[in-house]
């Protein structure tokens, strides 16, 4: 199937239009397992070496091969690096998809494709390249059983020729790719020479899209946000972690392995940590809460699924009120739904995970800085609310390659909350484990070790009262209760708070959080462009809510909530916490299929609702 509507889309621009220069999405249609990753980092790379902002987003199928997989580049000179709409460049490789994908773009688009499959004759409003890649291939790979593989880097090559990409910079990043494989390096090298001598030579330039050197880049890295929580969490003090692989946060603990093998092996040649892979969900978030009622800071990361799974031991750390920090990276539900396609419909389930009355701390990171920052930020506010904390990502942010500047090292010391130690206990003559000493819902806690005959308590998912001592009496159960939701009150001024953009002035807001934000910033630009509409910007980074965000819908007459669920998730929760009378101001703008959001979607639907 094709990654957008089948029926073509109006024109942007037709044949002949004016140069469009660093403003183009690139879309290589291929096959699942054919080694087209490696190509396709490359060619981002270059563009990126150009000097231009640039995103890449892989969009593959649940099996292990063999299906069609797309991968979009985004490349503007503005900065702009959510998904386009508009497919400019459609780079053919894959025989099942390529008359589909063929269908799906505006009038005026380029498409380079493996000539035998002959898709100028589909549509004559586009313009086509032919390459014979068998021909090419077979002249630079003598092994028959890797010309599939290096097949994929002649695209490269013709595309650079195509774009006037310096091929000097894809040299640079064929040897990056390969660093290690000076073998593999030199014949990759090799085929997408051979690709761009070909374009050169045999295929005239009539398109309109071009690449040229800029200076926007410089210093700047490529990461996917699943690395960035991988290091944010091992600078964080991170020691335990338990986990069972489900996509798409395998990679994020897979990665920290990595990371911890490097960094976190003391100079006896032992590990100072423990990682381990459970039986399943529930015993992973059990192992978790093990370790951190020890003392370690301890996390799982996981998907949909895995915290339909958790709920029950996560009201027992909710209740019994021990840390854990637990990364959600979301993807489609329900069910298995669409399990390598973005989404952000766990808001609901994560805030009120388990039976009873639970609410959670949520922290919504939108870039990978943020995934590096708040991994730190996640480990403090759990140990110093005593409570689990979930970070909430997405498949988009978590495998996909985002620019981003260096990572600031930590300049903060660890939170680790309110922690008596022997000498505490001594000179209070005790404590009560679940006491509110100071007015903020939080009681203090020893670990188990501490030297003193007063420091022991119970850990009991059963009532309780102040001491910690089994009770039944509903006064003790509705004073511990009435003291978990202050807790969560004070939470209110410790988490993260949100961005406004805009100048306040607007009678128009719109609200949103996590990878949405990318499509927003374009969004609000199209829509103060093209249809005279400015509008003021809340990114909420949080939950609960901060008084900021209830200030925000207070002062706006409509505020437009985007996000990737089909029943409004965020709207649903910010429904439940501001004022009733303002309720009415709030209105959805959901996105289901699961690619990454567009501005140009969000732009047309807020204002066709704008319009009723």
């Amino acid at each position: 199937m094709a990654t957008t509507d089948v029926m073509p889309r109006e024109s942007s621009g037709q044949l002949g239009q004016k140069r469009v220069v660093n403003d183009m999405s690139i879309q290589v249609a291929t096959v699942n397992g054919s080694g087209s990753q490696s190509s396709n980092t490359v060619l981002l790379r270059s563009i990126f070496q150009m000097g231009v902002p640039i995103s890449g987003k892989n969009l593959f199928p649940s099996n292990i091969a063999g299906l069609p997989t797309w991968y979009t580049i985004r490349a503007n000179k503005d900065g702009y690096v959510a998904r386009k709409k508009e497919i400019d460049l459609l780079i053919a490789m894959n025989v099942e998809t390529a008359q589909d994908d063929v269908k799906t773009l505006a009038s005026g688009a380029a498409v380079l494709y493996d000539a035998p499959l002959a898709l100028d004759k589909l549509r004559d409003d586009l313009i086509f390249y032919a390459v014979p890649y068998d021909k090419l291939v077979a002249a630079v790979c003598p092994e028959a059983k890797l010309r599939k593989l290096i097949k994929n880097m002649i695209y490269v090559g013709v595309a650079a020729q195509l774009l006037e990409i310096d091929f000097a910079e894809v040299e640079r990043a064929i040897r990056r790719q390969f660093s290690t494989k000076v073998k593999a390096a030199n014949l990759n090298l090799g085929a997408a020479k051979a690709g761009f001598d070909y374009a050169a030579e045999n295929l005239q330039k009539r398109d309109p899209f071009y690449i040229q050197r800029m200076d926007e880049t410089k210093g700047k890295i490529i990461v996917d946000g699943n690395s960035a929580a991988a290091m944010g969490c091992m600078f964080a003090g991170c020691t335990v972690v338990t986990w069972y692989p489900i996509t798409p946060s395998s990679s994020l603990v897979e990665t920290l392995i990595d990371y911890m093998k490097e960094h976190r092996v003391g100079p006896d040649g032992k590990a100072t940590f423990a990682i381990v892979q459970a039986e399943d969900e529930l015993a992973a978030v059990g192992m978790v809460l093990g370790a951190a009622w020890a003392g370690a800071r301890s996390m799982t990361a996981t998907a949909g699924p895995g915290i339909s799974l958790m709920g029950e031991f996560v009201g027992l750390a909710y209740y019994a009120e021990v840390p854990a920090v637990i990364w959600d990276i979301q993807r489609v539900g329900p069910s298995t739904g669409l399990p390598t396609r973005t989404a952000q419909g766990d808001v609901l389930s994560a805030a009120f995970l388990s039976h009873g009355d639970t609410k959670h701390i949520m922290l919504f990171p939108s870039s990978v800085t943020e995934c590096f920052t708040m991994a730190q930020d996640a480990f403090d506010l759990a140990e110093r609310f005593q409570t689990p904390v979930f970070v909430m990502s997405d498949l988009d942010l978590g495998m996909n390659n985002w620019m981003s500047d260096p990572f600031e090292y930590p300049d903060k010391p660890i939170d680790r909350g309110k922690i008596l130690s022997k000498e505490d206990v001594a000179k209070a003559g005790g404590f009560a484990r679940y006491k509110d000493v100071d007015g903020d819902g939080i009681g203090y806690r020893t670990l188990p070790g501490t030297d003193h005959p007063l420091a022991a308590y119970f850990v009991r998912g059963s009532g309780h009262n102040e001491k910690a001592q089994y009770s039944e009496r509903p006064d003790d159960f509705e004073r511990n209760m009435e003291r978990l939701n202050k807790k969560f009150e004070t939470a209110r001024s410790a988490v993260p708070r949100p961005e406004l953009t805009g100048t306040g002035k607007s009678k128009i807001g719109i609200l949103a959080y996590g990878t949405t934000h990318w499509a927003i910033t374009e969004a609000r630009d199209q829509l103060s462009r093209e249809h005279k509409v400015d509008t003021d910007y809340l990114r909420v980074r949080s939950y609960p809510f901060s008084g900021e965000v209830h200030d925000f819908v207070e002062r706006h007459d409509r505020v437009y909530v985007v996000e990737q669920n089909r029943d409004g998730q965020m709207a649903s929760l910010l429904k439940l916490d501001i004022k009733p009378e303002l309720v009415v101001r709030l209105r959805s703008i959901c996105h289901i299929h699961g690619l990454p959001i567009d501005a140009r979607s969000v732009t047309d639907e807020l204002m066709m609702m704008e319009a009723k």
